[in-house]
């Protein structure tokens, strides 16, 4: 009777010792997100949204810098880290947080668009480099530059003292 008792009790503390070891409790919770084609993802990976993904400065004039800050938000569950961030030409400089953005932390990305000598239309990408789950993002910026008026510089010819009546 004795060896039938020490068997229960041996099983159960076996028993106890496996649940134990299967409940992980550093397991995070996912976060859900939608594919391109609609589909539900789960992921622990970071997750970048942004308010917007493209902004439309309208007309510019030819001449100053125009900015505009793209916010976004991790909603993932891992930090994330933005390991670069570039512009599709010279004329766009991009500004962005080379310090991890934690989970739940909202951040922002600075984009400058410099005008001068830049007259017409414009549609300028943004491509993002992180460990999110979708690796790589790109957002845009676009308008119009409207060449600048020139105020005239040449000199103002007085009239001569000697042609009056």
């Amino acid at each position: 009777m004795k060896k039938i008792l020490l068997a229960v009790v041996l099983l159960m503390a076996v028993s106890a010792t496996s649940f134990a070891q299967g409940v992980d409790k550093t397991t995070k919770e996912a976060t859900y997100i939608m594919d391109d084609e609609g589909n539900l993802i789960e992921t622990t990976s970071p997750v970048m949204e942004f308010d917007i993904e493209s902004h439309d400065f309208g007309n510019l004039e030819e001449g100053p810098k125009a900015e505009h800050i793209f916010a976004f938000k991790n909603i993932g569950k891992e930090p994330l880290i933005l390991s670069n961030v570039k512009a599709s030409c010279g004329c766009t400089t991009p500004e962005w947080p080379k310090e991890p953005i934690m989970p739940g932390e909202e951040s922002e990305i600075k984009v400058v668009y410099n005008t001068k000598n830049r007259v017409g239309p414009f549609t300028k990408s943004i491509t993002i480099t992180s460990n999110a789950y979708t690796p790589t993002k790109r957002i845009f910026i676009k308008g119009k530059v409207d060449k600048a008026v020139k105020e005239s510089t040449s000199p103002v010819k007085k009239p001569s003292i000697v042609n009056q009546k």
